[in-house]
């Protein structure tokens, strides 16, 4: 088994994961630390070490509220440990690989989470890689900087670094993508056959990476999870990017609430004392999250899918059926584009009529793309078991990822074997795609896989994969 790898920057050592044909390395650096005069910078280099580094242990997570603090069902599901490091420091990386050595040329998932921009980490139970790399993938989950901390825009900013005035988060995912594909080999890893996946913010990540040249030219696949997100009828404020200058204006009243006249007096204040004025901040103002900064984000990247101008590559998108549900308004020509249309189903939720957003934007990026004729194909689910619980939770935002990732065991619902099976094919058909941009095949057990059709019909629901505990 490969328990050392020689990166640009030094060796590395990780340990065996559960199953010991499989090694984890967890906390390489990809950047410097993005402290001090590198807060509110695009990522710099990681410095070089001598010796053999030992990676153990995950990297402190982002700075963000700290997790694990209340009893929401996120604090419930994912975010179960209080005191889980947090630091500035957080620019690292982890890599499940189940080569034997370096020139195996493994297909290479790269995971971007989700939060809203503001909350998330790589260590989170349901993104362990082991399951995945079991099936012959191998697994890297990067860190990147989020809130205040990755997303701020300022006119002082943009006038110190014309050329990467926000989006540092953004950047960050960036720098990782492009870690992995000069260093992947190391861990017997193709460069040539990346997949970057994300889900929710992290899926809205993915379709920034992909409108971006840079970085959509290291990526052979995408794989979008609860990401692609338009409300049809208003302006959605985390997913829809704002212009810099708007940003620029939150920046500014964001300095003025906490004393400073200058960015050089911002970057002084310590790290937790600067997030807990963030989280007071946003209660009355708007978040930072990504925006067109005509740098890294020059085009809103929902307009590139409906306009048939995103890479053409293999995309896996999808939703689950219970999330991120929208009042329909009295008028029907409320709807902002003509390219936008109720393509969800509408149902009555607390008296009124409801879409899913999620869904419906699915949708309507498929029937684009069925119009469009885009040679590379395009594979949508709609995720839709029974998730049991005292909460009764419904297919809530996120609770697909355990399957997904063939975690199913480590969540604290009283999961049947039923949902185990339905686990098991939806991490094989996630496999195969990222092995070949299509996930029909064999599973794991070398049995074939019910027919996952390619979205060809205008009528898309037709296409849609759907997963249930009891089948397709």
């Amino acid at each position: 088994m490969l328990r050392t790898a020689v990166t640009e920057n030094g060796t590395v050592k990780g340990l065996p994961a559960d199953d010991p044909r499989v090694t984890v390395f967890k906390g390489i650096p990809f950047a410097a630390p993005p402290v001090g005069e590198n807060r509110w910078r695009a990522p710099q280099s990681a410095s070089n070490w001598d010796g053999v580094r030992t990676c153990y242990e995950f990297g402190p997570i982002s700075m963000q509220d700290q997790p694990g603090v209340g009893d929401d069902i996120y604090c419930r599901e994912f975010h179960v440990d209080p005191d889980i490091p947090i630091s500035e420091d957080c620019l690292y990386l982890n890599v499940w690989t189940g080569a034997k050595s370096t020139d195996e040329k493994l297909p290479v998932l790269v995971w971007i989470y989700g939060g809203a921009f503001q909350w998330g980490y790589t260590s989170e139970m349901e993104f362990n890689g082991e399951r995945l790399a079991r099936k012959g993938i191998i697994v890297v989950t990067i860190a990147y900087r989020l809130g205040a901390f990755g997303f701020m825009a300022h006119r002082q900013l943009t006038k110190e670094d014309p050329s990467h005035p926000t989006n540092f988060g953004l950047l960050d995912q960036q720098a990782g993508l492009a870690w992995v594909y000069r260093n992947i080999s190391a861990f017997g890893g193709d460069p040539e056959n990346i997949t970057l996946a994300g889900q929710s913010a992290g899926g809205a990540s993915v379709s920034f990476a992909l409108a971006n040249s840079e970085s959509a030219k290291l990526i052979k696949k995408a794989t979008v999870i609860s990401g692609m997100i338009r409300n049809p009828f208003y302006p959605d404020e985390i997913i829809q990017p704002r212009n810099i200058p708007m940003m620029e204006e939150n920046g500014r009243a964001f300095l003025e609430f906490i004393g400073c006249a200058t960015i050089s007096d911002a970057r002084k204040i310590d790290a937790k004392k600067l997030r807990d004025l963030y989280a007071e901040y946003a209660k009355d103002h708007p978040r930072f999250v990504p925006c067109i900064d005509n740098e890294y984000v020059k085009e809103d990247p929902h307009e590139l899918y409906m306009t048939g101008k995103m890479p053409d590559i293999p995309i896996m998108t999808g939703y689950t059926k219970d999330e991120f549900f929208e009042a329909l308004p009295a008028r029907a020509d409320t709807i902002k584009s003509d390219r936008d249309e109720i393509l969800a189903d509408v149902f009555e939720k607390n008296g009124r009529k409801t879409i899913n957003l999620v869904q419906n934007t699915v949708r309507n990026i498929a029937k684009a793309h069925v119009r469009r004729s885009v040679s590379a194909p395009m594979y949508t689910y709609r995720f839709a078991p029974s998730i049991p619980g005292y909460d009764d939770p419904g297919c809530f935002h996120s609770c697909d990822l355990w399957f997904f990732f063939e975690n199913v065991p480590k969540c604290w619902r009283p999961y049947s074997g039923l949902h185990y099976a339905l686990s098991k094919r939806m991490s094989d058909y996630w496999v195969n795609f990222i092995t070949t941009g299509d996930p029909n095949g064999t599973g794991y057990d070398g049995k074939n896989l019910p027919q996952w059709n390619r979205c060809t019909s205008e009528n898309v629901s037709e296409d849609e994969m759907i997963f249930t505990e009891q089948g397709q």
